[in-house]
Order: C-alpha cells, then sequence, then structure tokens
C-alpha cells in the first residue's frame, strides 16, 4: 500500500466526535486548510463546526466515503468499536489506502483488532489518544502518543502539529494506547495528592491563592496543580475531561497491569475514589472534583467553605 501524502487544501478528513476536545480538535484542523467531513451522535455539538464550513455526515462509514483520513475521539471503548468496526462503522466506508484514526483513550487490544481489521482491507489505522484536556484542546497544545506505521504517522505530521505541541511516536499498533495509559497512572495519584494538600492548606486556615504562588513552582509543581488547582480553589468543576472517562481509563490500565502481572496499589487506590466520587452523582465533573469526595471524608463541605 502506498502511505497517503498530506497537503491542506487536498487532502480531506473526516471527524468522528465532537465533544469536548474533539471539537476544538477539528476546528484547529479545519483552521490549517483542511476541507472537514464530521458525525457525532449528537448533531447539535457539530453545529459550531457546521457553521464554519465542515460537511455533515449520517454515520461514520459515510464519513469514510467523503474523506481520505478519519480521526475519531469518542467516550469508551465500545464506542470506538462501533464507529470504527460496527454495521455502520467507518472501516464500512473505506477503500484502499485510506487512513482511520483513533484519538481516544481506549484498550491497546482494540487498537490492534482496529489495525489488523483495517490493514486486511488494504486500509491504514493509527492509535494516537491524547493527553492536555480541554485547555489543551482549545490551545491546540496537546501532547499526542501516537502507535502505528512510522511512515503512516510521518505523513500525518501536518495534521499532528495543527492539534498538538508535543507529538511522539512511541511504536506499533496499541503503543500509543499503553503510553497513555502511563499517563493516566500517573495523573491519578498525582491528582490525590493536589487534593489532599489544598485540603490541608484550608483546615490550617491558609489563604490557598496565596499557598499556590509558594509551591506551584518548585519541586511540588505539577500540571494538575498549576492548571486545576484554581479550579478547585474557585469552586469550577467543569469538565476539561470528564469523572466517568477517566474511571474507564484506570479500569484499562488496571486490567493491562493484572495481565502483564503487575501490583499497581496506588492506581487502585484512585480508582476506588474516583468510583466512589461518581456515585455521589459527579460523574459528568471535571477530574478535579475528586476535592469534593475526599472533602467530605473530613466533614468538609467544600464548596460552601
Amino acid at each position: 500500500m502506498n502511505v497517503p501524502k498530506v497537503v491542506p487544501g487536498e487532502t480531506r478528513l473526516g471527524w468522528i466526535g465532537t465533544g469536548v476536545m474533539g471539537r476544538s480538535m477539528a476546528g484547529h484542523l479545519m483552521d490549517a486548510g483542511f476541507a472537514m467531513t464530521v458525525y457525532s451522535r449528537t448533531r447539535s455539538k457539530a453545529e459550531a463546526l457546521l457553521e464554519r464550513g465542515a460537511a455533515w455526515a449520517d454515520s461514520p462509514a459515510d464519513v469514510a466515503r467523503q474523506s481520505d483520513i478519519v480521526f475519531a475521539i469518542v467516550g469508551f471503548p465500545q464506542d470506538v468499536r462501533e464507529v470504527f468496526l460496527g454495521e455502520r462503522g467507518a472501516l464500512k466506508g473505506s477503500r484502499e489506502g485510506m487512513v482511520l484514526v483513533d484519538m481516544t483513550t481506549s484498550e491497546p487490544s482494540l487498537a490492534i483488532e482496529i489495525y489488523e481489521a483495517a490493514k486486511s482491507q488494504g486500509v491504514f489505522a493509527v492509535d494516537a489518544p491524547v493527553s492536555g484536556g480541554d485547555v489543551g484542546a482549545k490551545e491546540a497544545r496537546l501532547s499526542i502518543m501516537i502507535g502505528g506505521d512510522r511512515e503512516v504517522v510521518e505523513a500525518l505530521q501536518p495534521c499532528w502539529e495543527a492539534m498538538g505541541k508535543t507529538i511522539v511516536y512511541q511504536g506499533g499498533p496499541g503503543a500509543g494506547q499503553h503510553t497513555k495509559m502511563v499517563n493516566q497512572t500517573l495523573i491519578a495519584t498525582n491528582m490525590i495528592g493536589v487534593c489532599e494538600a489544598l485540603l490541608y492548606g484550608y483546615r490550617a486556615g491558609l489563604d490557598l491563592e496565596t499557598v499556590m504562588q509558594s509551591v506551584a513552582s518548585g519541586a511540588a509543581g505539577s500540571w494538575s496543580l498549576s492548571n486545576l488547582g484554581p479550579r478547585i480553589i474557585a469552586n469550577n468543576f467543569d469538565p476539561g475531561f470528564f469523572v466517568e472517562h477517566f474511571i474507564k481509563d484506570m479500569g484499562i490500565a488496571l486490567k493491562e497491569a493484572h495481565r502483564m502481572n503487575l501490583s499497581l496499589p496506588g492506581l487502585a487506590l484512585a480508582h476506588e475514589l474516583y468510583t466512589a466520587l461518581k456515585a455521589q452523582g459527579h460523574g459528568r465533573d471535571g477530574t478535579h472534583a475528586l476535592q469534593l469526595a475526599l472533602a467530605r471524608l473530613s466533614g468538609i463541605d467544600w464548596t460552601s467553605r
């Protein structure tokens, strides 16, 4: 198979999934000069892109029929399976030489399955999950972790550069998803530390914004502290990344860890805490809403403090 040449203004792109992150990511590709066809289960979420000139398709298969490269970022592995391998999935509408790119955080084994199914039809497939949340998507500075055939990944460089700042090829099919599991494991326990530290500062009677001036830029600093800490202090728990999706990610990582005979107790603890947070009605809040569950353990009503 010949690797496609990607040229703004010539290469036709398709996009499946126009939620919190996908809408911004597709918009950046349009800004870079690519023609765009979109599909979303809820059409209203795609209206901003349609108003800018994107074409609408009635199914993932129809997106593929009108595109040379199809990107998707959806919610759960079952959604990934449906939009790529389902009866109306993108692979049904694909032709030889096309590229399918899954940017959802999903199962490494599913990435390999999609790769093999696509290859059998003369189609390329790439797994390219991202990190950076809604802010990274809006500002086109996502970290993109990529698995698949290196020459295909390199050919898509104009697309990666339109959406992200840290673009790293990790290896063959599934390698991008495995790297994202590393990323989510790092975030999971770090978020516990951020929330507990702010609880400590509050109970000690400190001004949390002043505390942030001392700790955010030192050895204790992290992306989560600098970007989500201020949201926690301001009681802004709007989602940059949904709690329910983070629980899904941690579940995938724990499943893979079990398969590899790894014990990851910190990740398991974070998974349990986030499951409790979802049970309290915060599944569609941002991941930093963990503060609410941890505060409750100490009898603190965080939002009324």
